[in-house]
């Protein structure tokens, strides 16, 4: 089997890493629960390559990724529930729903005009997805509809909660303003405050997640997606921390042999050094 750019080609080779007696052994004791978590794990490096603005690892990772839809649409082919041509004519299909203003006779529309209408073709797609369900007797679709369905609950947790609060807001169930929850997260700052000087963990840590929710509703209100402003913090960290080892290594020092406050001075030269 030689290599190929018909997705043709990629489905031949899925289906024979999945072919008993003759196949992968690794393949093919996987389902769709143990291969979730690599799923998500290529999403997550596709991004990264992108942040790092590398067309060249940008290539493997989506096809990275592409491999994962592949696996999963072989597996369900396998048991019957659907194949990977089900899953391009869905996507398809919902592509051409949504776009009504591109395929259909919606007619050239702004962009705020589009996210609503993107927003109620959605609604509808969930009401219909509901009567079918209830139609069927669909038992995982039995919980009482709510505004904040839809929202994944394997998503980083700060991406979750901006999810969540956009859902609750479209309803308005929102802060009039960004200050208004600056207001809320020095409220939640008191609050986590006394829970540590209590010594009361449990407590401690229901508080710190009561901060990092407003502090992301506060990204939401700010536009900034919190999840890359704290990718951007943490590079930002590693590039400082770097600055620290090499200054210390050129003084025949680990930080392990060093002093914070020798630390805490490289810190501030560091943050000087490599401004922008």
């Amino acid at each position: 089997m030689k290599p190929s750019r018909d997705i043709s080609g990629l489905l031949a080779i899925m289906a024979a890493l999945r072919t008993p007696h003759t196949g992968c052994a690794w393949d093919l004791t996987q389902d769709f629960s143990t291969i979730a978590p690599y799923t998500i794990e290529e999403a997550y490096e596709v991004a990264d390559a992108i942040a790092r603005a590398d067309m060249g690892d940008l290539v493997d990772e989506l096809g990275d990724l592409l491999l994962q839809v592949v696996f999963h649409a072989r597996m369900a082919e396998e048991a019957g529930h659907f194949g990977f041509a089900d899953v391009v004519e869905a996507i398809t299909a919902k592509m051409i729903r949504r776009h009504p203003h591109v395929f259909g006779d919606a007619g050239k529309l702004p962009p705020d005009e589009i996210k609503a209408l993107w927003g109620q073709i959605k609604a509808q797609e969930k009401a219909e997805k509901a009567a079918r369900n209830a139609a069927t007797g669909n038992l995982s679709q039995k919980k009482p509809a709510s505004v904040l369905d839809g929202v994944p609950l394997p998503l980083p947790a700060l991406t979750r909660a901006e999810k969540l609060q956009s859902k609750a807001s479209s309803v308005g169930f929102d802060w009039n303003n960004p200050r208004a929850v600056l207001a809320k997260i020095r409220e939640e700052c008191d609050e986590l405050e006394r829970e540590l000087d209590a010594h009361d963990r449990a407590a401690a840590q229901e508080e710190l997640g009561d901060l990092l929710f407003a502090v992301a509703n506060l990204a939401r209100h700010a536009k900034v997606d919190p999840e890359e402003a704290l990718r951007g913090t943490n590079r930002k960290f590693e590039r400082r921390f770097a600055y620290i080892e090499q200054q210390l290594a050129a003084r025949g020092k680990t930080p392990a042999q060093s002093s914070l406050a020798e630390m805490d001075a490289l810190w501030d030269e560091a943050k000087t050094a490599l401004r922008g």
